[in-house]
């Protein structure tokens, strides 16, 4: 079991996307430092609360006991807060728990970007920066509701840079409103060129909650909603992204994530390996092995409640051993690196040898040893694979 991940959300963004679905919203300035202030009072005083809530305390002495090595500031557009605000909330993480962080992840939009910001990141310990790019296409992000546009990227990028900050990831989206094969290409061609340590590339989902799923579930036409690529052109998108990044160094180390050499998150690394980390602010979530948490998503509701000394959890959810089964296949089958077949079959008491031959024998898994993973080129089918491992679970059960 790997050391402790802090996750903390910052739920205000400048705009709503069309596709997103996520508990956000914009809200005035003014807003921030309040939610700073509880934030670092939910990190102070997060043992009572986390007590009061449910969660059990022997997980949570289990993992104080160990460092808190990543911080992952996510949201939302969190390079919005005021570089003090965003200080304070790690200075309560330095406060409370025995830190040595290795990798501190801010999620920034390129519109946010300046040279005092970039300087003041690096300077309170922020050594990487997850930047939400999407596209290079300026009529792509116009009809998917971003702020930013091609320019912004190309400003933000050498700022970054000079500001001292070493490793930046960009974010594209296959599958906008208006995207093309050919401006795909150039996308993935730009992105590219400029050097980034880390791409991740994520399909379009389309999401009944957000405004563009609800305009597509109407057979609307707001929101570029009828200039959607097929799904068949977005599985063409994902593998030329595989090729391309791999020609030129980026080693794929999960689904939608590449890296070069030593660049892999750290953070993320940890939710897909099932190691505890502990999230603080509106809508984030925990995990330390039995337990999962979460708190309200109103960011309001989040606020009052932490002001009052209230615990702001709203859901605690128990890991059983089935669901434990589960989630070991789901998250670690994303992961080029697989799962180790020879533990989940010590662990949880099954036998999958017969499965994993046949899977084996129609080129779906790779079985080395004790090594169970999916061959690059069947990424796209994993949950094909693990539905028939789960079902023959479900059957020797």
């Amino acid at each position: 079991m790997g050391n402790l991940g802090v996750y903390i959300q910052v739920p205000f963004c400048q705009t709503k996307c069309t596709y997103c679905n996520f508990h956000t919203g914009v809200v005035s300035p003014g807003r921030f430092a309040p939610y700073s202030a509880a934030v670092c009072r939910e990190i102070s005083h997060y043992r009572s609360l986390h007590e009061s809530a449910g969660v059990t305390i022997s997980s949570l002495d289990e993992a104080k006991a160990r460092f808190v090595d990543t911080v992952y500031l996510g949201g939302g557009t969190p390079s919005l807060l005021q570089p003090e605000l965003l200080a304070a909330m790690l200075q309560a993480l330095r406060a409370n728990f025995d830190c040595s962080f290795t990798e501190v992840t801010l999620e920034a939009d390129p519109e946010t970007i300046d040279g005092e910001k970039a300087a003041q990141w690096a300077a309170m310990g922020i050594n990487r920066i997850s930047f939400g790019t999407q596209s290079f296409i300026d009529e792509e992000l116009k009809a998917a509701g971003r702020m930013h546009r091609r320019e912004d990227i190309y400003r933000a990028v050498p700022i970054l840079r000079a500001g001292g900050i070493r490793n930046i990831s960009f974010d594209l989206i296959a599958g906008l409103p208006k995207q093309t094969s050919a401006s795909w290409r150039q996308s993935l061609s730009e992105a590219i060129a400029l050097g980034p340590e880390h791409i991740s590339i994520y399909m379009m989902e389309i999401d009944e909650s957000s405004r563009l799923g609800l305009e597509v579930l109407q057979s609307g036409s707001r929101y570029s909603a009828k200039d959607l690529p097929t799904e068949e052109s977005m599985a063409e998108f994902y593998e030329q992204a595989q090729a391309e990044l791999k020609a030129v160094g980026y080693l794929q180390y999960e689904i939608s994530n590449w890296a070069k050499s030593g660049f892999e998150s750290r953070h993320n690394l940890k939710y897909w390996r099932r190691e505890p980390y502990l999230g603080f602010g509106a809508g984030a979530h925990s995990f330390c092995e039995t337990q999962r948490w979460a708190n309200r998503h109103d960011a309001a509701a989040y606020v009052n409640a932490i002001s009052e000394g209230k615990s702001a959890i709203e859901t605690v959810d128990a890991i059983t051993p089935v669901l434990a089964l589960e989630e070991e296949f789901f998250l670690g089958l994303r992961q080029l690196s697989g799962i180790d077949l020879g533990h989940i079959e010590r662990d949880y008491g099954i036998s999958l040898a017969e499965k994993v031959r046949e899977l084996a024998s129609r080129g779906m898994v790779e079985h080395h040893g004790d090594l169970l993973r999916l061959p690059a080129e069947k990424l796209s089918v994993s949950n094909e694979v693990i539905v028939e491992l789960l079902r023959t679970v479900q059957v020797s059960a």
